[in-house]
């Protein structure tokens, strides 16, 4: 069986599987259906409104009787820089010009927010088993109410400093997330993303250096990779990419089709996006003015002036300015149910476990 059962105990799940929390691509349907094959189910609430999160968690509890995971952003929030972002607008200015586009048009800030009050006394109100952080963790005093309000609290490094720094100041698991990783990178100590180890270089360093237990994350997609994982010493997993192509995702056909054509070398890590680096299937911003760009705004503020392009080439079917978040073992994952696909997953690391065992 599994080698070390500390996550299944913790989280009271039948396997130690994570799915990972996607803004953009998931909601409910998707929590519940991995929930219902065994996994923790993780709703992303750092682009939900307080009473958005309380209807989607209310959803899952309706459906299925097992623990559930809300993840928040805990980033220190960046002042917009109006001379920064019409520079930004300036260089996207010829996209704007193709899609007939007003540069000058009003458009909404975009919605990427920290963990708050509010979403603190949704916490205490629906009181969730897991709360997981991105970017570290909230204050201390927002901390403690979520504890208080009886959550394990799990959050991402990148390094093995963050892990540290994470179990000093109250964390119960650490996500060691490895550069494979989809998604925006968790770094908080560092802005260094080209020092940031990869998965299997980073897991059994974090197992080392911190006495709580340890979830692979970045690169993992199949039973082979849950199962490297435990012999590097994890107590867990957490997959995001290999769950895209589930027909519970909210994933747009035209980005599902992108992501199915997707290869090892696809993704790159860009700030282009958002303003923070990230890692995703290479489009044609991130191509043509990144992945790197200096020119892009702090996070969230790149995304603003992006929105009114990203959906004037949706329209068109194009994912040219969409972000197509996901880690470099896209390729390995599977069109099938996600209940279907996390005891698939479960069942090939079990067996492969057990031959290492034998």
């Amino acid at each position: 069986m599994w080698p070390d059962r500390r996550i299944i105990d913790l989280f009271k799940t039948e396997f130690p599987i994570v799915l990972a929390p996607m803004a953009g691509v998931m909601d409910a349907a998707l929590v519940i259906a991995a929930a219902q094959g065994g996994a923790l189910g993780s709703l992303p609430c750092a682009m939900l409104s307080a009473e958005k999160a309380r209807e989607q968690v209310n959803i899952i509890r309706q459906r299925v009787s097992a623990p559930v995971n809300m993840n928040f952003f805990c980033h220190q929030p960046s002042n917009p820089d109006p001379q920064r972002e019409a520079g930004w607008k300036a260089r996207l200015a010829p996209y704007y010009k193709e899609f007939g586009l007003d540069p000058a048009a009003p458009v909404s800030a975009a919605n990427r927010a920290p963990f708050d009050e509010a979403m603190c006394a949704v916490v205490e109100e629906l009181m969730p088993e897991i709360v997981s952080f991105h970017f570290g963790l909230p204050d201390e005093k927002l901390l403690k109410r979520v504890k208080q309000a009886g959550a394990i609290v799990m959050s991402s490094a990148t390094i093995v400093e963050e892990a540290v720094w994470l179990e000093q100041n109250g964390a119960d698991v650490i996500i060691a997330q490895g550069a494979e990783a989809g998604g925006h990178r968790g770094m908080f100590l560092t802005d260094n993303i080209a020092k940031q180890p990869g998965t299997f270089a980073l897991v059994p360093q974090v197992v080392d250096a911190v006495k709580v237990p340890v979830i692979a994350a970045g690169g993992i997609a199949d039973g082979r990779g849950i199962a490297a994982a435990f012999a590097l010493g994890a107590s867990g997993v957490q997959i995001g990419s290999a769950y895209l192509r589930c027909p519970e995702s909210s994933v747009s056909p035209t980005a599902r089709a992108a992501l199915a054509l997707a290869r090892d070398d696809s993704t790159v890590i860009t700030n282009v996006m958002t303003g923070r680096p990230a890692r995703g299937v290479a489009n044609r911003v991130m191509r043509e003015v990144g992945p790197i760009s200096p020119d892009a705004p702090p996070f969230p503020h790149a995304a603003t002036a992006l929105a009114p392009l990203k959906a004037a080439a949706e329209k068109l079917g194009r994912v040219d300015f969409t972000n197509l978040w996901a880690g470099q073992a896209l390729q390995l994952g599977r069109e099938m149910p996600a209940a279907e696909l996390t005891r698939t997953l479960a069942s090939e690391a079990l067996a492969r476990i057990g031959k290492l065992a034998g």
